[in-house]
């Protein structure tokens, strides 16, 4: 219990550094590395990400939970721990607590990270794709955290849409009624993960860094700080997963999942493994493309941002 004694968040020196200056900073998921990719690509991949947030100017912060402290920001060695290590777990807002209080260490989700990260004052983050209603969450009512957190948080968010695995008309209704404000950058279509295009219309469009940076300082202005901005932003046609295919292993993978009884928690794994299987990698490299599109994106915003 000796993380609830002692220190509970720690900045890493750069990150410190770099809000204190008012410089650009992007917070980086860790989920990603310990559970989104086969081991060894994940080390790959978490190093890449960081790099293409340097390359782009701004200081990336890594944020996961090591040895129950919260890391905004981890070293060399935490990275190579999380992406190689057995036994981390996936924690997300309501598990943070517990997995401190018992010195535990664990990767953190959209929602954990969001919160983290908008904790040590970092404004934009940069992930894969949120989550968001299930399909069969009329049902199940099986709903992601990470929209409830982006409704009460302030951060800017920038994704590749809902994964499409998921009910993105419903999560788009859900987060219009949190109040959560959604953008569509360089796009008039609201992105599908995988793919270009969801099948629904983005509220809003932006085409630049600038305007999006501007979007932050007025929804500052008038009170909405402590509400998300979700930037999303969408492959390139010619890098997504041909919808025909998309389509045609969705259909299975749900049909499986529903034989096999996978419910709650399950379905995502389960669903995104069998992409993986079924598409020969294509999904997998698909998702290395966009989460390294909405890195150097997000240091863009952060950058203009903090002109």
């Amino acid at each position: 219990m000796a993380a609830a004694m002692g220190e509970a968040i720690r900045t890493a020196p750069e990150v410190s550094e770099a809000l204190a200056a008012g410089a650009p900073v992007v917070a980086l998921e860790s989920t990603l590395i310990a559970h989104g990719l086969p081991r060894g690509r994940n080390l790959e991949v978490a190093r890449e990400l960081e790099a293409v947030v340097r390359r782009a100017g701004a200081v990336p912060a890594t944020i996961a939970v090591v040895d129950g402290v919260a890391r905004v920001g981890v070293d060399g060695a935490a990275l190579e721990a999380l992406a190689l290590g057995d036994g981390i777990a996936k924690a997300a807002v309501r598990d943070l607590a517990p997995v401190m209080a018992r010195g535990e260490s664990a990767a953190t989700t959209v929602a954990s990270t969001s919160h983290l990260a908008a904790l040590a004052g970092i404004r934009v983050f940069a992930t894969g794709g949120l989550g968001g209603v299930h399909r069969e969450a009329r049902e199940s009512w099986d709903e992601s955290a990470d929209l409830t957190t982006l409704a009460a948080t302030g951060i800017t968010i920038v994704c590749a849409g809902v994964k499409s695995i998921l009910d993105v008309g419903a999560t788009l209704e859900r987060l219009e009624t949190l109040g959560v404000c959604v953008l569509g950058y360089g796009s008039d279509r609201f992105p599908g993960f995988y793919l270009a295009d969801s099948g629904f219309v983005a509220p809003w469009r932006v085409d630049s860094p600038e305007e999006v940076a501007a979007v932050m300082r007025v929804q500052a202005r008038i009170g909405l700080e402590q509400r998300a901005i979700v930037v999303a932003n969408p492959l390139p046609e010619d890098e997504q997963v041909d919808p025909e295919l998309h389509d045609r292993v969705l259909a299975d993978a749900l049909a499986a999942a529903a034989a096999e009884g996978v419910s709650g928690g399950a379905t995502t794994p389960f669903l995104l493994a069998r992409f993986h299987r079924d598409t020969g990698g294509a999904t997998l490299e698909a998702n290395v493309a966009l989460v390294r599109r909405n890195a150097e994106l997000a240091a863009r915003i952060a950058t203009a941002a903090a002109a």
